[in-house]
């Protein structure tokens, strides 16, 4: 039963990031007949004007407008739905976060003609697929001990990573098969199947997570506990460095060094193999050593090989900048989920896996907007040192998160004996 618990588990993952990824809106432009459409991302990297038979119908502040309010949303949305399942159960948010997201996709072809209320859908978009996403990694402390974290965070991931990267190849055939509509219903199916495996298999409460709700504010608690606002402050350090891997470092390569999209889609294809190939492995290989060892080494993995493209943006370089990218990100996602696991006191942990997953967001809105224009100002040069800066900022306030983590852990330990 508990294989099978967690194996719904990782099915719902995998199907909401396949739902995701082939409907998630980006930017709504009018179709051939006069309405509106949501133009599908594949490869992450952000579009910021929009042309349509040659006239620009949407500016690139228009867009940009609409990213920041659905980054401030999904922030949002991801707190609020991580402290109402401390209160209200798991199972009941995710199943009210897949069933949204199943809905609202259902909506889409619906949409008029009016570019604001593509905006509008654009950036309610995030806000509905970070309801759950908390709520899913709480859900995961639950039901494994404290030892076992990083390797389930690392499953998870896997299952995730797979559902990735089977959603936009999917999308893609529903879109030429059927068109617009096809692809979004295809996608609305998706997030039913998910919201079905949550429903046969995620319990209603994990075996470690206390009976009763919390009798606290989680946001007073979450103020004043400085070990963890300090890696929240690291994991925006952190979210930056990676959405910048995921938008401005495809930009900077075809705009600045000549690589065609194609050759980019080519090279960015490294990432999700070697998720699925090494992920479990690398974790399994590195799991007796310290937390705050790995997540150093995983943020200088991930930012200091960017200078190398201040030097030199060959092909051979670039190979080299990603794959030592994604040895850093197969080890800073598992470490960081762990952290914020174990820094989270049991009653709060939904309110506290929100609250750090709201960090993404700020990467998302912030990465591409201010790595693009430092680009434009100051050559890419400088914008890769910034990153590299920003990845060594990450690595030190979360070293120092968890040494004071462990510190209060002994005191506490100490006061018991």
């Amino acid at each position: 039963m508990r294989v099978a618990i967690f194996l719904g588990l990782l099915f719902v993952g995998a199907a909401h990031s396949a739902a995701g990824m082939s409907v998630v809106p980006q930017v709504a432009t009018p179709s051939p007949d006069g309405k509106i459409v949501v133009v599908v991302t594949v490869s992450g990297s952000a579009t910021y004007t929009v042309s349509y038979h040659g006239q620009t119908i949407l500016e690139r502040s228009q867009l940009g407008v609409a990213f920041l309010v659905g980054a401030v949303l999904a922030a949002c949305s991801g707190y609020v739905g991580g402290h109402l399942s401390d209160h209200l159960g798991r199972r009941r948010l995710i199943l009210i976060g897949e069933g949204g997201l199943a809905l609202y996709v259902l909506s889409f072809p619906f949409l008029g003609d009016s570019v604001t209320v593509g905006l509008a859908v654009l950036a309610c978009a995030g806000a509905i697929g970070a309801l759950g996403g908390s709520v899913v990694q709480a859900l995961v402390a639950d039901l494994v001990p404290p030892e076992k974290h990083e390797q389930a965070y690392a499953s998870q991931r896997v299952a995730a990573n797979l559902g990735v990267t089977l959603g936009p190849p999917f999308g893609g055939l529903l879109l030429v098969l059927g068109g617009w509509t096809a692809l979004f219903v295809g996608g609305s199916v998706l997030a039913w199947v998910a919201f079905a495996i949550a429903f046969r298999f995620v319990p209603v409460r994990g075996r470690y997570k206390p009976e009763a709700p919390p009798e606290r504010g989680s946001l007073k608690v979450i103020v004043r506990d400085r070990p963890f606002l300090l890696f929240v402050f690291s994991g925006m350090f952190a979210w930056l460095v990676y959405v910048a891997f995921e938008t401005v470092l495809p930009v900077s390569l075809v705009d600045s060094h000549g690589f065609s999209p194609a050759a980019w889609g080519f090279l960015v294809v490294v990432n999700p193999l070697a998720v699925t190939l090494l992920q479990l492995r690398l974790t399994r290989a590195v799991e007796g050593i310290p937390a705050a060892p790995k997540l150093v080494v995983a943020m200088l993995l991930m930012g200091l090989p960017f200078l190398l493209l201040g030097v030199s943006a060959a092909a051979p370089v670039v190979v080299l900048v990603i794959a030592l990218f994604v040895i850093g990100e197969m080890l800073w996602v598992p470490t960081s989920q762990s952290i914020v696991a174990g820094l989270a006191p049991a009653d709060l942990r939904g309110a506290y896996m929100g609250a750090f997953g709201s960090t993404a967001a700020v990467g998302f809105a912030l990465a591409p907007f201010v790595g693009l224009q430092v680009g434009d100002l100051y050559g890419d040069a400088v914008m890769w040192a910034m990153f590299a800066g920003l990845a060594v900022a990450a690595a030190v306030l979360g070293a120092i998160a968890c040494r004071g983590t462990r510190a209060a852990l002994d005191r506490s330990a100490v006061l018991e004996a």
